[in-house]
C-alpha cells in the first residue's frame, strides 16, 4: 500500500475543508466566499442577505416562460391594477375603494387615476379593484395581459387569490410590484420569490437622489438618462434581489441624509437596486421600489424631478410584463 506523508495527507485535508467552508457560506449567503470562508465584500452596506431557493424556473432565461397560449394579442392588452391594503396606506393611493371592480375613483386615488390615463393614453385597458374576490380564481385573472400591485400592504389576498394568482402566474401571465408591492405577503415564500427573491427590510429618510439606468436596452429603460434625479424612500431590502436583470440604482453617494434604514439596514452600498425584472414560475415579473410620492405619477417634472423619467420607467415594464413590448432584454 502506497503511504503518503503527515505533510501531505494534512495538505489534502485543509484543502477539502476550506472547500466545504466556502460551499457552506455560498449557500448561506447567496454571495461568492473567499477562502477565508468569509462572503466576497460588497465593497460597501449590507452583505450575506441570502439566496433562498423558491423551487421554481427564475432568472432572465425566457426558457422559464410558459407560452401555453392563454393570451391573444390580437384582443388587445388588457392590466388589472390591484391596491388594497390591509395594513398602512400610502398616500399616493387616497381613500379605500368600494367593493367591486372599477369603482368610482376620487381626486385622492392618484396613484390609480395615473394607471388608467397611462392605459387611456398608450392603447391598452386597465381595471381596478380593491376587492380581493376580483382575483379570486385564475380564469378571472387570465381576462389581464399583466396584474400590477400598486402599493398593497401586508396580507392582503386570501387563500382564494393567492391561488389563484400563482396560477396565473404559471399560465404565463404578467405580475408589476409597484413600491410597497414589497410590503406585502412576507411570509408567502412564493410571493416573495415573484419580487426577485426579496422583499421590503426598511427605508432611509425620504429625499431627492439620483437613479442610475444600468440597462437601456429593456422596454422599461429605452430612452431614459444614464442618471436622472428622482425623490423617494429608497427602500432597503432583504433578502437581496437574486436571479433578476438590475435595471435601475440609486447611487447612495447622493443621498444627502444618508441611507441607513429606520430598523438599522445600512444600505447596500454601490448596488442599490431599485428596478429589476425576471421570469418567475412561468410568467413575467417586472418590479420597482420607486413611487412613493403621488407627484411621481402625475407631474411633468415640472415641479417633481423624475416624474416624467419615472413614467415612462413604469410604462414601459407594464408594456413588457403583459408582452406588448420585449420583456427583460
Amino acid at each position: 500500500m502506497r503511504r503518503h506523508s503527515p505533510h501531505v495527507l494534512t495538505a489534502v485535508l485543509t484543502s477539502v475543508a476550506t472547500a466545504a467552508v466556502i460551499t457552506a457560506a455560498t449557500l448561506v449567503s447567496g454571495l461568492p466566499a473567499t477562502a477565508g470562508g468569509g462572503a466576497a465584500p460588497r465593497d460597501r452596506g449590507a452583505a450575506q442577505l441570502g439566496d433562498p431557493d423558491y423551487g421554481v424556473c427564475r432568472g432572465t432565461d425566457p426558457r422559464c416562460y410558459h407560452d401555453w397560449g392563454n393570451f391573444d394579442p390580437a384582443e388587445g392588452y388588457k392590466i388589472l391594477v390591484y391596491s388594497r391594503t390591509a395594513g398602512p396606506r400610502h398616500a399616493n393611493l387616497g381613500p379605500a375603494l368600494a367593493a367591486g371592480l372599477n369603482p368610482p375613483l376620487a381626486e385622492a386615488n392618484v396613484a390609480q387615476s395615473a394607471l388608467v390615463k397611462m392605459g387611456k393614453d398608450h392603447g391598452f385597458g386597465v381595471d381596478w379593484t380593491e376587492d380581493v374576490t376580483q382575483l379570486s380564481s385564475a380564469s378571472r385573472l387570465f381576462n389581464y395581459n399583466a396584474v400590477v400591485f400598486m402599493s398593497t400592504t401586508r396580507d392582503t389576498l386570501d387563500d382564494s387569490a393567492q391561488t389563484a394568482l400563482r396560477q396565473y402566474v404559471r399560465g404565463g401571465g404578467g405580475f408589476v410590484g409597484i413600491h410597497n408591492a414589497f410590503g406585502t405577503e412576507y411570509n408567502w415564500p412564493w410571493y416573495e420569490g415573484l419580487l426577485g427573491g426579496t422583499n421590503f427590510y426598511d427605508h432611509g429618510p425620504a429625499q431627492p437622489g439620483t437613479v442610475q439606468t444600468t440597462s437601456r436596452k429593456d422596454a422599461s429603460t429605452a430612452g431614459l438618462p444614464a442618471r436622472w434625479s428622482f425623490s423617494d424612500e429608497w427602500y432597503n431590502l432583504v433578502p437581496f434581489p437574486s436571479r433578476v436583470r438590475v435595471l435601475a440604482t440609486v447611487d447612495e453617494r447622493s443621498l444627502t441624509r444618508g441611507v441607513r434604514g429606520g430598523s438599522g439596514h445600512p444600505g447596500h452600498g454601490s448596488g442599490h437596486p431599485v428596478a429589476w425584472c425576471q421570469y418567475y414560475d412561468g410568467g413575467r415579473a417586472w418590479l420597482t421600489t420607486l413611487g412613493h410620492d403621488a407627484k411621481a405619477f402625475t407631474d411633468d417634472g415640472s415641479t417633481f424631478a423624475g416624474a416624467r423619467q419615472f413614467q415612462s420607467l413604469v410604462l414601459g415594464g407594464i408594456e413588457s410584463a403583459m408582452g406588448h413590448k420585449p420583456f427583460c432584454r
